[in-house]
């Protein structure tokens, strides 16, 4: 072998060694989501679901978040399960509202 088939191969390695990782990194993120939704399966009710669903769409920062607290309070023995859709908008409206802003103008 010349030296530019040696550097081929090592090249080569390497982009295979950088392939296989992400596959691995995917592989481990598609494992995770299918955990948590088969928790949010246990938590929530088929309505709440629907609802975290759609909300999904708009805000899917808060789903996320959101989701992840449930998990944790319903491992804890914190919150009693299943949630139903109307404690879940209770959930919702509460963390809404501690986020939003009161914007207020003043007139002279």
């Amino acid at each position: 072998m010349s030296i530019d088939e040696d550097e081929l191969e090592r090249l080569k390695a390497k982009k295979m060694a950088e392939i296989q990782e992400k596959l691995a990194e995917e592989e481990e993120r598609l494992r995770r989501e299918a955990e948590k939704q088969a928790a949010m399966r246990l938590i929530l009710t088929p309505e709440a679901r629907e609802r975290l669903a759609n909300l999904r769409l708009v805000k899917p920062e808060l789903v996320e978040r959101l989701e992840e607290q449930l998990i944790q309070l319903a491992n804890s023995g914190k919150i009693p399960t299943p949630i139903t859709d109307d404690v879940l908008k209770e959930i919702l409206s509460r963390l809404t509202s501690m986020s939003k802003r009161d914007i207020k103008i003043r007139r002279l």
